[in-house]
């Protein structure tokens, strides 16, 4: 999913070197698959809890509230289509860096994490109806949606969230490989056509940067349901860049048209954390799932699933709830 997201507070996130590197080593992945949107588990089974905690001590599990202990298992609202967080292999099944985490997760509580595909602007609408009990799907942390704050408007619009936040990555643009028209940052976009993915940080920093442009080029915004139909906009010449979250981005840049299809300008923006998003009132839950995320920091599941997608830069050493800006 983008970086999904309200804005984010203005500032590179990584140096040019990191995002090249990450690039050219980023995403290990053999098959693109079929990315459809069809509600979908994760398809792992329920396991008992891992022995995270010694003896004596209150272990993730304990945490858990008691309906979801007896039901045995979590639901996740996810926007399954945005590789390589989370989408769906020739199978079908969802697969991913989230579902990965979510399988990690599972083992530590003694529950199954069960996915059901939505699409991502109403994610935070099915935590309030208990749709979902999390949402887990590249959403930025952000203090606006923590308030239930509009980001445009500024008015509260909901009761918000709560986040545990589990990895970091910025925004990148990309373009036609071979043909950047230009384009090496944001301001270039100025008299130009971008796609994005609806509701996202790249939306956000698109209309924003438009407002700065002069002499009347102002940047056409085209948003999506999904990162992937921003891209075959892209992709058809329909539009002159597309951005997303920078693993994502480099994920299409890699797999698309077996890597001929686009590449990356520019350095990425506006680095902040993804959280697992809970409703607000839910702390028993909320302090299950971050203890849950800090034992498999802590037993290095978390990093052999960091490694396995080739996201390493983008690694956190704790659990943190609500510390997006």
């Amino acid at each position: 999913m983008t970086a999904r997201s309200t804005r984010r507070t203005a500032a590179k996130s990584r140096i040019a070197a990191v995002g090249a590197i990450a690039v050219a080593g980023t995403m290990l992945l053999t098959a693109c698959g079929d990315q459809t949107k069809n509600n979908d588990s994760s398809g792992s089974d329920k396991t008992e809890t891992s022995a995270g905690a010694s003896a004596g001590t209150t272990s993730p599990a304990d945490l858990l509230p008691a309906e979801i202990k007896s039901k045995g298992v979590i639901k996740v609202g996810s926007d399954i289509a945005y590789p390589p967080v989370e989408f769906k292999d020739k199978s079908g099944k969802t697969v991913g860096i989230d579902p990965d985490l979510a399988d990690a997760l599972g083992k530590e509580l003694g529950v199954e994490f069960q996915f059901e595909n939505g699409t991502f602007d109403t994610l935070i609408t099915g935590l309030r109806s208990k749709r979902y009990d999390l949402a887990m799907s590249a959403m930025t942390d952000t203090k606006e949606r923590q308030e239930g704050i509009d980001p445009e408007t500024k008015k509260k619009v909901g009761e918000g969230v709560d986040f545990i936040d589990y990895f970091t990555a910025g925004v990148s643009i990309y373009t036609k490989k071979g043909d950047d028209q230009g384009i090496k940052d944001w301001s270039d976009l100025c008299g130009k056509k971008i796609a994005v993915q609806r509701n996202t940080v790249s939306h956000d920093l698109a209309k924003a940067e438009s407002k700065k442009c002069s002499g009347g080029k102002k940047i056409a915004i085209e948003p999506y349901d999904n990162d992937l139909e921003a891209q075959t906009r892209l992709r058809s010449g329909g539009a002159d860049a597309g951005s997303s979250d920078f693993p994502v981005a480099a994920y299409a840049v890699k797999t698309s048209g077996g890597g001929k299809d686009f590449q990356i300008v520019g350095d990425q923006v506006e680095a902040a954390p993804y959280g697992i998003a809970v409703a607000k009132g839910n702390d028993q839950l909320t302090k299950a799932i971050k203890a849950a995320m800090d034992a498999i920091i802590k037993s290095g599941e978390y990093e052999k699933v960091i490694a396995k997608w080739g996201v390493e830069a983008g690694a956190v050493t704790e659990a943190k709830v609500n510390g997006g800006s």
